[in-house]
């Protein structure tokens, strides 16, 4: 049988970093990390790669972007130790929390299409000079006082108490933030997940900005998915790769 051209070219450190445009201490970083296979010494003790140890490269700097740095590395760990389901498990979790993200995009995307859309005119404001008192604002929404109060709770909404009542007081901000809130908690968000969502748009300065923050958020959530299809195909090439090896090993 011919010598596998997967292991016959040998390369030295300076090769694979020169082709990735990584540092030599890098590359023996990464297989110090088990993120390239063990590689052979020389009789002086100096590293023999070879492609399948390129191939391995690429794959886990394919992986990266998609997947992150440590989730990168630890599929890459467990495919050269054999452990194949390990790696598809991390892979299928990565997906999922980008199916999570997109989910979520979408519902918040939604959910300001609905506030926007049925915006009160000015003559018929939720809150006027002194702004909105509880029972007011339960009653647009159609929910009960004690659902905001549990939503004040989980810190979705900061309501100023009125010095000489001591009523909750509800400004323009705050009433945009309780609907927000109830068309989330009604498209199923629990309370955990609405409030950070709720700091972004307090920090984009209201909807309108927010929108072009759910912009840039959705293009990273698109370039997210191409680069693990760009990572998946890196990997399958890698898996076939050192099946070949096996076999004529």
């Amino acid at each position: 049988m011919g010598a596998n051209p997967q292991t016959a070219e040998r390369l030295r450190p300076i090769d694979l970093a020169r082709r990735h445009g990584l540092s030599t201490q890098a590359v023996r970083n990464y297989e110090e990390a088990g993120i390239l296979p063990p590689a052979a010494r020389t009789p002086h003790g100096y590293r023999r790669y070879t492609p399948l140890h390129a191939q391995a490269l690429r794959a886990f700097l394919a992986l990266v972007p998609g997947h992150g740095h440590h989730t990168a590395a630890s599929i890459m760990r467990a495919v050269n130790e054999e452990r194949a389901e390990e790696a598809f498990r991390l892979i299928d979790e990565s997906h999922t929390q980008l199916r999570e993200d997109r989910r979520t995009l979408h519902a918040v995307r939604a959910a300001l299409h609905d506030l926007t859309s049925t915006r009160q005119p000015a003559h018929d404001a939720p809150a006027g000079p002194e702004g909105a008192l509880i029972g007011s604002l339960a009653g647009r929404l159609g929910v009960r006082p004690a659902t905001l109060r549990t939503w004040e709770r989980a810190g979705l909404l900061h309501p100023r108490r009125d010095p000489h009542t001591g009523y909750r007081v509800y400004d323009e901000a705050d009433v945009r933030d309780a609907r927000l809130a109830h068309q989330l908690r009604r498209g199923g968000y629990p309370l955990a997940r609405i409030a950070p969502l709720l700091d972004r748009v307090r920090q984009a300065g209201g909807v309108e900005p927010l929108e072009a923050a759910l912009h840039d958020w959705r293009e990273r959530v698109c370039a997210r998915g191409r680069s693990m299809l760009a990572g998946s195909a890196a990997l399958e090439a890698y898996l076939q790769d050192r099946a070949r090896a096996q076999e004529s090993a």
